[in-house]
């Protein structure tokens, strides 16, 4: 065989080249994805938070503006649209948040709004939307967002 055939002849790589590249891959992901899938769990935790705090932002300016925060019944709802122009005669023009829907935690579940005696409370459900639960499936609270 004269050299340019050798040389066309070696061009690709072998099979067990390839094979030994793919091991290599498969043993790097099995190593780094457990850790980036955790890390993702953990932002949306933070997220909640994050977002759970533009929420009070949002019914302080409510109560500011009305003396009071919306009815449990009322929700979180109250801060898009007047749900009584005669009880809140004060209402900002455009609501108290942006956009056209109450948003959503991380995992899509609705934000659960209470009235207190003393204050607001807001929980997600976490991960399962199923109260309780524990690690991503734990509710997670305004109250222990300010802990953290």
């Amino acid at each position: 065989m004269s050299a340019i055939g050798k040389k066309r002849w070696r061009s690709g790589f072998s099979l067990l080249e390839l094979m030994i590249v793919i091991v290599i891959l498969g043993l790097l992901s099995a190593l780094v994805l457990p850790n980036l899938l955790g890390k993702a769990e953990q932002a949306k935790s933070k997220l909640v938070c994050i977002q759970m705090k533009q929420i009070e932002e949002a019914l302080k300016s409510f109560r500011f503006d009305n003396g009071d925060y919306p009815t449990t019944e009322e929700g979180l709802a109250a801060l898009l649209r007047n749900p009584d122009p005669e009880k809140y005669t004060n209402y900002t023009a455009g609501g108290y948040l942006d956009g056209k829907s109450v948003p959503k935690d991380p995992w899509k579940h609705p934000y659960i709004y209470i009235k207190e005696d003393d204050g607001i409370n807001l929980i997600s459900l976490g991960a399962d939307g199923k109260e309780g639960g524990e690690g991503n499936a734990a509710d997670i609270t305004l109250k222990s967002c300010k802990v953290r």
